[in-house]
């Protein structure tokens, strides 16, 4: 592979030199105090990131705790899920793309499960959630980014609807936790989940989430599974240790990238990737490409991935000559997931890319394009794209 391959997938992204040093270090046991040192490490800066992701850097949370999972955050979204309903329970799950379904499948194996469905990259409209969210209701469920279709769910909105039905809310934030705003109390969150290898820009393995002091009380570890028991996972913490053993390697790496993310502060890192995202939108609309998801009131284009329509020429058969073109020229990019494939293309800002990585992004783009016959000013493309940036 060339050195300056370029990773603009929506996950695993780039990470940072330090980041791959700091798991290149001599092996620890995983009940050693230099693992306790690396795990609190870690905690420390994921409790920032969850509470502080504000542009102002206001603090949103009043007390909570940030775990780290050995699994990717699949795992964390069930976790959450069999821990409040693994009983047995009603479960209200929000669905308008493939991550989305995926919750409501987990959902599914522990719980009755309504979902309130939408066209992939529909908005969500809020009074048929409303429809459904009531008394009975012990879960909603819900994705804030939608990696699938480049979507930013209302979050907050739903938020009421559950806190007023006395319900509550598992909110997947797998790809804007690290990356944009997210209120954990100002949106009624009792706990949220993210991925490593995405916004947090660490090795793909580990998930982190973030449960609240007012949840704990609501957790039943025995109904989870064994692996997932939330209430042994918040002992364990308490002396920066996990219940099983650790990916000493991988916890090293999100230590450190979860401090790079505290030294630039979620202040500016949250501008940089809203101003990142804009420029791709900018750079392809100036190609004439559209962008894929359709907002309303309640939703608003993804600031940490940009789903774009495949014109003609590029679509259907022939997705994969423009693909085969992009990488050619050694840049990463995703096409549309399940029934989306050959309709869509998808490009990650997540992570800590420069303004010359999205410039080369947009280029590389337009220069695939016009390799396969689809006729787009890659100029002015990326013309619009840098003066978006700073």
């Amino acid at each position: 592979m060339r050195e300056d391959f370029l990773l603009l997938n929506p996950g695993p992204v780039p990470v940072a030199r330090e980041v791959r040093e700091a798991m290149s270090e001599p092996m620890v046991s995983h009940r050693s105090a230099d693992f306790e040192a690396v795990y609190e490490r870690a905690q420390d800066h994921l409790d920032y990131v969850f509470e502080h992701s504000t542009p102002s850097g206001a603090s949103t949370s009043s007390g909570g705790t940030s775990l780290i999972l050995n699994g990717t955050a699949t795992m964390g979204m069930e976790a959450a899920v069999a821990n409040l309903v693994g009983d047995g329970g009603e479960v209200v799950a929000v669905v308008n793309g493939k991550f989305g379904r995926r919750f409501a499948r987990v959902a599914e194996r522990y719980a009755d499960t309504t979902r309130v469905s939408f066209d992939w990259g529909e908005p969500v409209d809020v009074d048929a959630v409303a429809d459904a969210v009531g008394p009975s209701t012990d879960v909603v469920t819900m994705v804030h980014n939608e990696t699938s279709t480049g979507l930013l769910n209302p979050v907050e909105e739903v938020g009421d609807l559950a806190a007023d039905a006395g319900a509550r809310y598992v909110v997947d934030g797998v790809t804007s936790i690290g990356g944009d705003e997210f209120r954990v109390d100002d949106w009624g969150v009792d706990v949220a989940i993210t991925d490593a290898q995405k916004a947090l820009a660490a090795p793909p393995g580990l998930s982190a989430m973030y449960v609240t002091d007012d949840v704990v009380s609501d957790l039943d570890g025995e109904a989870a599974p064994f692996y997932e028991d939330l209430d042994w996972h918040l002992r364990k913490a308490e002396s920066n240790q996990t219940p099983f053993t650790s990916a000493v390697p991988l916890f090293r790496g999100l230590a450190e990238a979860a401090a790079n993310i505290r030294e630039e502060g979620m202040p500016d890192r949250i501008a940089r990737h809203r101003e990142q995202a804009a420029s791709f939108r900018d750079g392809f609309h100036e190609m004439g490409l559209e962008s894929f998801p359709r907002l309303n009131e309640a939703a608003e284009y993804s600031n940490t991935l940009t789903a774009i329509r495949l014109p003609q020429g590029a679509r259907g058969d022939d997705a994969g000559e423009f693909m085969d073109a992009v990488n050619a020229r050694g840049v990463s990019i995703s096409g549309g997931q399940a029934h989306l494939g050959g309709d869509i293309f998808r490009v990650s800002n997540m992570g800590q890319l420069t303004t010359e990585q999205v410039l080369r992004g947009v280029r590389t783009v337009g220069e695939a394009f016009r390799e396969v016959g689809v006729d787009v000013d890659v100029q002015a493309g990326v013309g619009a794209a840098r003066d978006r940036l700073r």
